[in-house]
């Protein structure tokens, strides 16, 4: 299996005083290359500090994490690490420094050193990847939330990472800017073959992801599909976790005493068991 990023035991503290608060402990993890990951978990879960964690913005207190074999420890490679690894924060604003989208996005190949005769290439390739090309010359501040956050994405692609973690990307955003960016993050797993690892709370946006991880405590508590964590409605709800629409629909006909399988989660394939179970009663 080709690893992208791996985390080795790694433990993880806060100190406030004299007080140590273990946000991870002894945890690990394989991120495989070209895979789309979502990690879901409550506030306080620790996924947020795992996603700082992954391109060395936190730094573990034991244990190691790997990127493509690099350790984020390294501190002589700490550029390297963050060229292949890209944070996307919950909040654009956070990440827009210029007055003009083009420059937003040379920002990152130029504080890596990136050759200036192709970095013009760089940010256009990667403002195209977010369908954000047209905008090359407008404001950041002029565009809506969803249009914000791809030009941070877009910031993060012009750096030509591996892998982009996204922390809780769309929290911030009303449903139209949420759709948009999934849209991009499928996108850029798909036809660009980044690694994604995009860490929610909105159950609708694992649904197209090959992995999801269930985190609770610090610890992972659930690791599989998309279908096998849905249909585990037990387990979500004792983490503090909803579930998609569909699959708690699909549960409740259940339990009302429709004969319906809960694994499944999308929108069309729900419709056609309810469709099939009803059928199959009448018969």
């Amino acid at each position: 299996m080709n690893n992208i990023i791996e985390v080795k035991n790694v433990t993880f503290e806060y100190e406030d005083g004299d007080k140590k608060d273990i946000i991870l402990n002894d945890f690990s993890l394989n991120i495989e290359r070209g895979s789309f990951t979502v990690i879901l978990g409550h506030n306080g879960s620790g996924k947020s500090t795992l996603a700082k964690l992954l391109n060395g913005l936190y730094k573990p207190a034991f244990g190691e994490i790997l990127v493509d074999g690099i350790s984020t420890l390294d501190e002589d490679k700490e550029l390297e690490i963050k060229s292949k690894v890209g944070l996307v924060f919950q909040n654009p604003d956070n990440q827009l420094v210029a007055s003009i989208v083009e420059d937003d996005v040379a920002f990152g190949p130029e504080n890596l050193g990136h050759d200036p005769l192709i970095i013009r290439k760089e940010v256009d390739e990667a403002l195209k990847a977010v369908d954000m090309y047209e905008f090359r010359k407008s404001t950041p501040h002029r565009l809506s939330g969803g249009q914000k956050q791809r030009i941070a994405i877009a910031g993060i692609i012009a750096m030509k990472p591996d892998c982009i973690v996204l922390d809780e990307p769309t929290a911030m955003l009303d449903p139209k800017g949420r759709s948009e960016i999934i849209s991009t993050i499928m996108k850029l797993n798909r036809e660009y073959n980044i690694t994604i690892v995009l860490i929610t709370h909105f159950m609708e946006e694992a649904v197209q992801a090959d992995r999801v991880l269930v985190m609770d405590d610090g610890k992972v508590v659930a690791d599989s599909t998309p279908k096998n964590i849905f249909s585990n409605i037990k387990l979500l709800k004792d983490v503090g976790l909803d579930v998609p629409q569909t699959t708690e629909l699909l549960y409740l006909l259940k339990k009302g005493g429709l004969n319906i399988s809960t694994d499944v989660i999308s929108i069309e394939e729900s419709a056609k068991k309810i469709y099939d179970a009803i059928h199959l009663e009448e018969k």
